[in-house]
């Protein structure tokens, strides 16, 4: 019997078990199947930057129905009605970008919440298989869904304890090249102090018992993150894996030079 995808994420992150993901750029939904195939704990969706409309995104979220594998929506922006419409298509969280304030995440909380604790409004749509699965997932949905905060500014950093102490929060992830770009070191994965700042914050998380995510340049990468204690580690982009593979392949026939590319 499958453990639902949630579930089985949690699972493992309570017996500090890393959980391994996939950055979902591209439309195709084969992508997302394919990674659900191999095993992924969980994909992300990307809808703040690039191309993909609603449909593809819901092309994705359909990728995964009946797998062990959890998909989050990362939303454009800390806006109600895209929140609400990432997980009536049926994503198990969203991510919110560019959080700044406790103010912001408590909203961005509330958005991706029922009432009476949240302003989520009820509907009748893929997350509820269409009105024939209303109540069960209604009773479900506030503790089956994650909202994760990307920590990826100055301002998030300088109110991170006010972040960790808003209620429900479970996961948060970090955005390295916003993160350094915000302290003056555009163009970098990770300026200058960034490393060592990123972990301390994680470990600052840790304590009061939430998990932290982060995108990994590589398989070596990858593996320094785990032992670093990271929770959700994405292995990379779609986009960004298929021209690492085409890079070690240039590279071990000397065709061309690789192209730089950061996940």
């Amino acid at each position: 019997m499958k453990i639902p995808a949630i579930q089985k994420l949690r699972q493992k992150i309570a017996a500090n078990q890393p959980v391994f993901g996939l950055w979902v750029t591209l439309e195709s939904p084969s992508i997302t199947e394919i990674a659900t195939t191999m095993g992924l704990d969980w994909v992300t969706v990307d809808m703040e930057h690039g191309h993909l409309d609603w449909r593809e995104v819901m092309e994705h979220v359909r990728a995964v129905r009946g797998t062990e594998t959890a998909i989050f929506v990362r939303v454009p922006e800390l806006h109600q009605s895209m929140i609400k419409r990432a997980l009536d298509i049926g994503a198990h969280g969203v991510l919110l970008p560019l959080i700044r304030t406790r103010v912001e995440l408590e909203l961005g909380m509330r958005y991706g919440r029922y009432p009476t604790g949240g302003l989520r409004g009820v509907g009748g749509e893929r997350a509820v298989k269409w009105g024939m699965a209303f109540r069960e997932y209604l009773q479900a949905a506030d503790s089956q869904t994650l909202i994760i905060p990307l920590i990826e500014t100055r301002e998030a950093a300088e109110n991170f304890d006010d972040l960790l102490a808003v209620p429900g929060l479970e996961l948060i992830f970090f955005g390295p090249a916003d993160l350094s770009a915000s302290y003056g070191h555009l163009g970098e994965w990770e300026g200058p102090g960034m490393t060592e700042l990123i972990l301390n914050l994680r470990a600052r998380a840790r304590q009061r018992g939430i998990g932290s995510g982060i995108m990994s340049l590589d398989p070596a990468n990858a593996c320094l993150r785990r032992d670093q204690g990271f929770n959700l580690i994405g292995l990379g982009s779609d986009a960004g894996m298929m021209i690492r593979s085409v890079n070690t392949a240039f590279t071990a026939l000397g065709a061309k030079p690789p192209h730089h590319i950061w996940f």
